[in-house]
């Protein structure tokens, strides 16, 4: 009687009403096995061990622990659903039959070096089971063969620790003892990629549904199995089970079975080094990781595994906001909410279905790093094939989170690694053109939400324009950059797009400026020289802004450009203006141009006289000032001071009518040893100001000689 509960109680619904502590009582243990029976006095057993007086069934997982201790926990739910038992057996002597020479060679490759985590075995044996379903399914659905009155399509999963075996169930289309040889016993020979052949041009949505495509993914089992069971009965009609045994060494063996259910069951007896997938946390976690969004139901030790569904083959109209805050928490293990989503699908030039997701918190100094995880998973017709995927998005776009499934992938055997083809640059591609277009639509519908999305994620996008090499990319993504603008007031943002539809007649440079704060560049020198042309200069308050902007180069044809390159490249007449009342002579300008040179020595490389300027004494320019301010910042370290000013070559600019300038042009032969010490001061304040010194504290000790000497004469 014992032995018949054994085997009937795995595959047993039970009834609404849970066990209390007094009926676990009289529960004892009757083997190795996850199997217990009621033994108290007033149990009724049958023979199906479905029924008891009290009306309910004990099973022993998670009840009867090794300690012979009773949990409170109720052994079964109504919701426990298992159709594993051990009821399957050899009937009849078997056949010993050995792989091919070149089969047990790539056998070997298979199950020790094919695969770089012994986890994912668990996931091509879902996979295969769920394509024995989806062919049964279609045989069904086409009218192949008659009405199904066998159990419904699902998976079934369950581990014993104790036995060392984890086990897989399917109710799909089974195997006949030839087909059993065929697609088992020969190496990547696979009844789903023949079924995919022959459905090639009849009916592409049944085709679509099959994962497996290789042949090989049975066999990674044997990365963790010192034995390998395999009971199949074919939904034919008048079918026999076989069992199918190897312990992948070279050799196989079929016998008939009786006992066996329509599909396919595999008991994988677990290798001494492998025993953690007998433990079910570990098992049910794999199972959430890889195959949670597999289309067939998956029961794992009688209890639903796989509750999520695939959000993103879902139309988009019937996929609500809670919906997608939910599935963006459960892919990012986050708890914030999405500040934008995408959900996207294309079937040309590649399938796509995918959703993305930019989350509402600020992205942190790791998320920032570029060695930070990309957050976009890899499935291949709902099946997990790469977490964490770097080569469906540029790294620039990192911070994104989502799913991206496609079944034109060109994957390796091991269904792990993407391909190096030209496919996967299209789909790279697409997809990160698409959320480029989504961004702008973005910033179109609601502008002050894209600009506060802007600050937090900005750096990103000033990346990707640095880090790429594509013209059209980098221009492609500039579109998406934000800057305060001289035509605008304090706190609204421009694109480059806005700037360029302002441009006057004749222009054909976009200016910028670089300095620390709107105040700080409106009162700059550099914007007083163009502020009386009526140009729009966009400011850049970051240092890596002037960086990005040197590396775009260019924008919709037109040059980008830095205002103090403008001052270098734009030809001026230096003479002072002969009507300026208020200006030094011709002459006295001349001089002390050639006095100032000669006071400076090495640190200017000319001086000279400018008529741009009115509230500012001097100015200082550089050929590429951008380039130097970056040089400045990153390599002038350890670097002697003549060397520095030898590298940098600036041109001193002076306003003649300055009246410091022209205090002095009549100082320096009055008061000599203070007109050297201003000249120099004027100097490394146009310096700072253009930000080429990096530490100003070098003149300090000059600004007390000053003072100092200013003070004298009162």
């Amino acid at each position: 009687m014992a032995a018949s509960i054994m085997s009937n109680v795995f595959f047993t619904k039970f009834p609404k009403r849970t066990c209390t502590r007094k009926t676990l009582a009289g529960i004892r243990k009757l083997s190795a096995g996850n199997s217990y029976i009621n033994t108290q006095p007033k149990c009724l057993q049958t023979k199906s061990g479905q029924l008891c007086r009290s009306n309910h069934l004990v099973r022993c997982s998670g009840i009867y622990n090794h300690r012979n201790q009773f949990s409170t926990e109720t052994a079964q739910s109504e919701d426990y659903h298992s159709i594993i038992s051990d009821r399957e057996k050899s009937s009849g002597p078997g056949t010993k039959n050995e792989f091919q020479a070149e089969t047990r060679m790539l056998l070997d490759i298979v199950a020790k070096s094919l695969y770089s985590e012994r986890e994912v075995f668990i996931r091509e044996l879902i996979s295969n089971a769920n394509d024995g379903l989806e062919r049964l399914r279609y045989q069904l659905v086409t009218g192949i063969i008659g009405a199904d009155t066998g159990a419904p399509l699902e998976i079934h999963m369950a581990v014993d620790k104790e036995r060392k075996m984890l086990t897989i169930q399917d109710t799909g289309i089974g195997m006949t003892k030839e087909e059993m040889i065929e697609n088992l016993g020969t190496i990547a020979k696979s009844g789903s990629k023949g079924f995919l052949k022959e459905l090639q041009d009849k009916d592409v949505a049944a085709a679509t549904s099959i994962i497996g495509q290789f042949g090989v993914g049975f066999y990674s089992a044997f990365m963790v199995a010192d034995k390998v069971d395999v009971y199949s009965l074919s939904h034919k009609a008048g079918s026999r089970g076989f069992l199918w045994t190897s312990d992948g060494c070279g050799t196989y063996e079929i016998a008939e079975a009786e006992g066996v259910q329509r599909g396919t069951k595999i008991v994988v007896h677990l290798k001494s080094d492998a025993l953690e997938f007998a433990d079910d946390e570990k098992v049910n976690n794999i199972i959430k990781k890889y195959s949670n969004f597999v289309g067939a139901p998956i029961f794992f030790n009688g209890r639903r595994a796989n509750q999520m569904e695939a959000l993103w083959m879902t139309d988009a109209k019937n996929v609500t906001d809670s919906m997608h805050e939910d599935f963006y928490r459960f892919i990012s293990k986050a708890y914030d909410r999405p500040r934008y989503w995408l959900h996207y699908k294309a079937d040309a030039p590649v399938n796509i279905r995918s959703v993305f997701y930019v989350p509402e918190s600020k992205p942190t100094t790791f998320d920032m790093s570029r060695e930070g995880q990309t957050g976009i998973s890899l499935y291949s017709r709902k099946v997990l094939i790469k977490d964490q995927t770097d080569q469906i998005l540029p790294k620039w776009m990192r911070f994104i989170k989502g799913v991206v499934d496609s079944e034109d992938i060109p994957l390796n055997l091991s269904r792990e690694l993407l391909q190096n083809s030209a496919l996967i640059s299209k789909l790279r591609i697409v997809l990160s053109n698409r959320l480029m277009r989504f961004f702008q639509e973005q910033a179109k519908k609601d502008p002050a939400k894209y600009q506060l999305f802007f600050k937090d994620f900005g750096l990103f996008f000033r990346e990707g324009i640095i880090m790429t090499g594509d013209q059209g990319e980098k221009e492609d993504i500039a579109k998406l950059l934000r800057f305060e603008s001289s035509a605008k007031p304090a706190g609204e943002m421009v694109s480059l797009e806005d700037y360029s539809s302002r441009m006057t007649a004749g222009q054909r440079d976009i200016f910028y400026l670089s300095a620390p704060s709107r105040e700080l560049a409106e009162t700059s020198p550099y914007f007083e020289a163009v502020r009386t042309k009526d140009i729009e200069v966009l400011y850049c308050y970051e240092p890596y802004d002037e960086l990005v902007l040197m590396q775009l180069r260019q924008f919709d044809k037109k040059n980008v450009t830095s205002v103090e390159k403008q001052m270098v490249d734009e030809k001026e007449d230096n003479m002072a203006a002969s009507d300026d009342v208020d200006s030094l002579p011709k002459t006295d300008a001349d001089s002390l141009c050639k006095w100032m040179k000669t006071t400076l020595g090495n640190k200017a490389k000319d001086v000279k006289i400018t008529r741009r300027l009115s509230n500012h004494p001097c100015v200082v320019t550089v050929a590429e000032m951008g380039a130097a301010r970056h040089f400045v910042r990153t390599a002038f370290q350890g670097i002697p001071e003549d060397q520095r000013y030898s590298i940098l070559q600036p041109t001193l600019e002076i306003n003649p009518s300055h009246p410091l300038i022209k205090k002095i042009c009549t100082m320096r032969t009055s008061d000599a040893n203070l007109a050297t010490l201003v000249t120099e001061q004027l100097f490394d304040n146009a310096m700072v100001a253009a930000g080429l010194i990096e530490d100003p504290r070098v003149m300090v000790k000059r600004l007390n000689e000053v003072l100092t000497l200013a003070l004298e004469k009162h």
